[in-house]
């Protein structure tokens, strides 16, 4: 039996006791915007990147109810497991694999180097322009 994808490698990222209940932790990568990792009251564990598909708000600083977050910026509701915004809001952000085991959460590696790497956070205010030298 072939599959598309390799195996999943995990990367250890902390314990499942270092997430705030109801709250996050964020994952840097060397390309690309952070990952939040979640943690609710039932003891799940989800990782989403940390930008709402609505205008670009840090998801892990916003309030985590049930499988939901909602965005601090414009109270979008968010699902864990899947990313998705909620109706009447449309839209979707990246969701990553999470494994946990033994206490400890791990994330996919190949996942955190390929995934929505090219995405930004939009910039706040008037756009700048540098004067060239």
């Amino acid at each position: 039996m072939s599959t598309n994808h390799p195996a999943p490698e995990w990367k250890l990222i902390c314990r499942v006791d270092d997430i705030p209940v109801l709250g996050s932790r964020r994952v840097t990568r060397p390309l690309g915007l952070d990952v939040a990792v979640f943690r609710n009251d039932a003891g799940g564990v989800f990782a989403l990147l940390d930008r709402c598909p609505h205008k670009g708000g840090p998801l892990s600083q916003g309030i985590v109810f049930g499988t939901q977050v909602a965005c601090p910026m414009h109270n979008w509701t968010i699902g864990l497991c899947d990313g998705q915004a909620s109706a009447p809001d449309e839209g979707c952000t990246p969701k990553f694999a999470v494994k946990v085991e033994g206490g400890s959460v791990y994330l996919d590696t190949h996942e955190l180097a390929t995934v929505a790497t090219d995405l930004t956070r939009p910039m706040a205010g008037p756009a700048r322009r540098v004067a060239a030298a």
